[in-house]
């Protein structure tokens, strides 16, 4: 989700890393290999279609149940989950789906829910870290006090990964996407303020949550391989879209809002949107420690590309302090989970 012109126009060039590396060639949904004999787990997923917006992964879960694998989705809102896996279930026959309850905010929410998913299952192939909030024009504190956005986009998913570790180490070429965004290059990590006390803005704590969640995906990548965990990690963005992530978050009046009522051309349908996060779920050429978002002009739209990776999130010193102050504040600790 893109928050002006000026954004867009800005948005940083490919990373030195990425320099010389082979363009993606045209890939979309009818690309995705079969699935059968794999699970997926998708946080969030419950925004089914309403009007002219949906969400990123009622997309991602459709299109992994319609390739054949075993899907969940995960949200707070039991209601529109059910619903959600009903409208999966009326377009894929047979769809291997289900809703579980899980509040990223709320730590014990999160603590309960991979409770049960390693009670009920021996590993997990794919996990893509997707829900997400946009601040409100006040702050607002999670069930821990910590800053909402902060909770829900980036802590609450380091948690959960923390969690599920073990299924994922007995999963099937196993992936974690981290889902960022095209702004993440106007957050930073300011170790001071994390939460946003004394100078809060609704759209620094976005931009700060996504490039926070770049920053954590490339240092689990490192850590996968310097560790042995045979996880990749990888990162995607869906340039902009027509979700609800204004509308629940800063509301028609804001920046966004604006840009959504008098610029509606510059918004792909979520379905559009999904394709990133979904070549890196499930593309065998998707490269572990990759960042995906559309190729079209600025990243606003388009099919899969390589997406341009901020300077400041690939500074492994505060990757590195981030990962140890997301242990301390989710009481996880990576590869040693009970």
């Amino acid at each position: 989700m893109g928050g002006g012109v000026a954004v867009w126009a800005n948005r940083p060039p490919v990373s030195p890393r990425q320099q010389g590396l082979p363009r993606i060639p045209d890939w979309t949904a009818a690309d995705i290999p079969s699935l059968r004999g794999r699970s997926a787990l998708v946080t969030g997923g419950n925004g089914y279609p309403v009007g002219d917006r949906s969400g990123l992964g009622f997309y991602d879960a459709l299109e992994l149940a319609r390739a054949g694998a075993d899907v969940t989705i995960a949200s707070r809102k039991q209601e529109r989950g059910e619903e959600a896996v009903r409208h999966i279930r009326s377009i894929v026959t047979g769809a291997a789906i289900r809703f579980e309850t899980l509040d990223l905010s709320d730590l014990a929410s999160v603590a309960g829910f991979a409770e049960r998913m390693r009670a009920s299952r021996g590993s997990l192939d794919i996990l893509v870290n997707n829900a997400g909030v946009m601040g409100r024009k006040s702050r607002e504190v999670s069930a821990n006090g910590f800053e909402r956005v902060f909770a829900t986009n980036t802590l609450g998913h380091f948690a959960l990964t923390a969690r599920l570790l073990p299924l994922l180490r007995e999963g099937q070429s196993p992936r974690v996407v981290w889902v960022s965004s095209s702004r993440s290059f106007m957050g930073a990590i300011n170790f001071a303020d994390l939460q946003l006390v004394q100078d809060y803005d609704y759209g620094a704590a976005y931009d700060n949550s996504k490039l926070a969640n770049l920053l954590v995906g490339f240092e689990m990548q490192r850590r996968s391989v310097a560790e042995g965990w045979g996880i990749s990690s990888i990162a995607a963005h869906p340039g902009i879209a027509r979700t609800n992530l204004v509308p629940d978050g800063p509301g028609p009046d804001s920046l966004e809002g604006r840009n959504h009522r008098y610029m509606p051309f510059m918004f792909q349908t979520a379905a559009q949107g999904a394709l990133p996060t979904l070549y890196a779920a499930t593309s065998p050429q998707a490269a572990a420690g990759g960042y995906y978002g559309p190729n079209g002009v600025m990243g606003l739209g388009g099919l899969p590309g390589w997406a341009g990776i901020p300077e400041k999130a690939d500074d492994q010193q505060v990757a590195a302090r981030l990962w140890t102050t997301l242990e301390q504040l989710g009481d996880v600790t990576f590869g040693r989970m009970g």
